[in-house]
Formats: C-alpha cells, sequence, structure tokens
C-alpha cells in the first residue's frame, strides 16, 4: 500500500535528521548485550522469587509480583527488539533468544509478531495500523478506565485472550484430529515446553506453589495492566496522525516505573518509530541527540505516565474500528492484546 504524501514527506524528513556517521554508532549490534538483556530478566524473575520464599509476607508477594509482571512485560519488549533483528548480532541467536527466552514464556511467537508488527510500523495511526484498536477509543472517560483495570487486576483479560488463543491453535471442530493436533502442537508447544519447563525448576527447588504464586498470578494480573498502561502511552490522544514526532509518544519513567511498568526503555517510543532497527538499550541515546538537535519542542513528549493518563480519561467513548479476520492476531501480539473484548467499557 502506498504511503501518503504528508507521511512521505515526514518520514524522509525524519531519515535526514542525522548525518550516517551519527547514526553509525546506533547501528551496533551485540551478542554479549542481547545475551545479557535476557539474563537479567530472568534473573530478576528468579531474585523476586527467591526473595518471596524467603519472607512470605503479603505485601512482599505483591511487590513481587509487581516486580515480575514488569520482567514479563520486558521478555515481551525484549522479543519485540528480536523483531526488529536488534536484540543480537546474529540472526540465529537473536531469534533464539527471542523466541525460547522471551516470546515462549509469555505466551507468545515471535516469527507471527514479527510480521504482523512491522504493518505497524508502516501505518503507524493511519487508518490501516492493525494497531489502531488500541489508541483510537481514547480519550476515554475514568469510569471506564477503572472498568479496564479491574478487568485486567482480575485475571478477566488474559482469561479471554488466552481463551482465543487456545481456540484459534484447536483449529476448525471439522478438521480431522490429526490436523488439529499438528496445528495445537506448532501454535502451542513451545509456550507449553517452556512454562513446563519452569515448574519443573520450581519443583526441583521444592517450591511448586511458587510457579502458580509468582509467574502465573503476574502473567494473569499485573502484565496485562501494565500492557494496558504502555499501550495508551504510546498511542493514545497524540497530536497528530501524520507526523513521526508526534505520532508516537515518548513518556519519561523513574526508576520505580522503570521497574514495574516499562522496563528496557520501552518509554521511548519516539525514539524506536524513527528508527526502529536501533537496539532498546540506545534509545535512551537517541533521545539526547534528538534533543541536542533541537527537536526537543517538536517531539511528543510527557513528563510522567500520571499525565498521559489524565489526558487519556479527558473524554467519551468512541468507536473502535473492526476486528481482524483474522484472529490469531490476538495470540501473536503483545502489543495488540487488548483487543479482545475492549469493545466493552
Amino acid at each position: 500500500m502506498v504511503l501518503t504524501g504528508k507521511i512521505t514527506s515526514m518520514r524522509a524528513g525524519a531519515a535526514t535528521m542525522f548525518t550516517a556517521a551519527e547514526l553509525e554508532p546506533l547501528r551496533a549490534q551485540s551478542d554479549w548485550r542481547g545475551v545479557a538483556l535476557v539474563a537479567h530478566a530472568w534473573g530478576t524473575i528468579a531474585g523476586a522469587m527467591a526473595l518471596a520464599a524467603a519472607i512470605p509476607h503479603p505485601a512482599m508477594y505483591a511487590l513481587c509480583i509487581m516486580i515480575i509482571g514488569g520482567r514479563q512485560l520486558g521478555l515481551a519488549i525484549l522479543m519485540h527488539d528480536a523483531a526488529h533483528r536488534a536484540l543480537a548480532k546474529s540472526p540465529w541467536l537473536n531469534d533464539a533468544l527471542g523466541q525460547w527466552f522471551c516470546a515462549w514464556p509469555v505466551a507468545a511467537d515471535l516469527h507471527g509478531y514479527r510480521s504482523y508488527h512491522l504493518q505497524h510500523h508502516r501505518r503507524t495511526q493511519q487508518p490501516d495500523d492493525p494497531d489502531l484498536s488500541l489508541s483510537a477509543p481514547f480519550p476515554i472517560s475514568r469510569r471506564s478506565l477503572a472498568r479496564k483495570i479491574i478487568r485486567d487486576l482480575t485475571g478477566q483479560t488474559t482469561f479471554k485472550q488466552r481463551s482465543a488463543q487456545l481456540r484459534a491453535a484447536l483449529g476448525k471442530p471439522e478438521w480431522p484430529l490429526s490436523q488439529r493436533l499438528s496445528q495445537f502442537r506448532q501454535r502451542l508447544g513451545g509456550p507449553l515446553a517452556v512454562n513446563a519447563v519452569l515448574l519443573v525448576a520450581c519443583t526441583a527447588a521444592g517450591r511448586p506453589d511458587i510457579y502458580v504464586l509468582l509467574w502465573v498470578v503476574p502473567f494473569f494480573t499485573w502484565l496485562p495492566l501494565i500492557t494496558r498502561l504502555r499501550n495508551i502511552a504510546e498511542h493514545a490522544v497524540v497530536p497528530d496522525n501524520d507526523d513521526p514526532l508526534r505520532n508516537a509518544r515518548t513518556t519519561h519513567a523513574n526508576w520505580f516505573m522503570r521497574a514495574v511498568l516499562a522496563p528496557y526503555w520501552v518509554n521511548y517510543h519516539v525514539e524506536h518509530h524513527l528508527y526502529m532497527w536501533v537496539p532498546c538499550h540506545q534509545l535512551p541515546r537517541l533521545h539526547r541527540m534528538l534533543l541536542d538537535k533541537g527537536l526537543g519542542p517538536k517531539m511528543e513528549f510527557q513528563p510522567d505516565y500520571l499525565t498521559v493518563l489524565k489526558m487519556a480519561t479527558s473524554g467519551g467513548r468512541r468507536a473502535l474500528p473492526p476486528l481482524p479476520a483474522n484472529d490469531t492476531t490476538e495470540a501473536l501480539s503483545f502489543n495488540s492484546s487488548l483487543r479482545v473484548g475492549e469493545a466493552r467499557t
């Protein structure tokens, strides 16, 4: 599909903001750094589990659920980097890390997500953007957002998403059993195998309950909530759908927000859309470069997530675009996961 003239012009302008020499350091990809980022996510998860096991207090469990849910989102973000082939220099290692250690643990699929997500980058905030329904309904009322948050924290959102994913994996009832089992194995074999390994590891450590309390519970509660908030921050109520500096949003995140809501520099979303090949760890550097060019006033940048939520809850309900005919996108895209049931407010 051909881009509109205005979008083409703006993106061409974005491409000339820096010289090739200025951009060259941002292109550097590293196998060891990709491994280190994935190891950091899993190390944080393991550390939080160990801390909760050592101090079995409800407040500690609540804190560790937030930390682990934040790292579950972190795994999805690192999968996202792998989808852009920016997690590791080696193509094989990039995809192996992205699929086995990032996507499958959170019931996603790297390859399906890659195909889907690149359409979002090509058509950001345009009528055929596959992620438009995540931003189109806003602004909404505070009561509407509160109802959504309740559904997230009570597990209703994830239950609906995973039910749709399971139905898609099982295929059509009229298919032969062998065909349905083959598709199920292809769609969910990896996620089930990785989660089985996690359960075995917790059991070997003498705490199989930790898998439920500190992996399944964050996945069903905190992860959908922060995924929703992240989606809102990235594209909801942006000033100009056609301007690459203003059709996405960068949101300042302090250390606590980075720990529980915006891991691995995901809050630098304008920068990511301008140069989607830049590895996530280079986004703060790219942000400083844009500011040094004097582009700060032209960018959509907000001081914190609370400010964004106030902007996003300043109006009433809007109609959602129709859901895509292919229901597999519900299971493939962590960025589109809130589409299921989102028409209810």
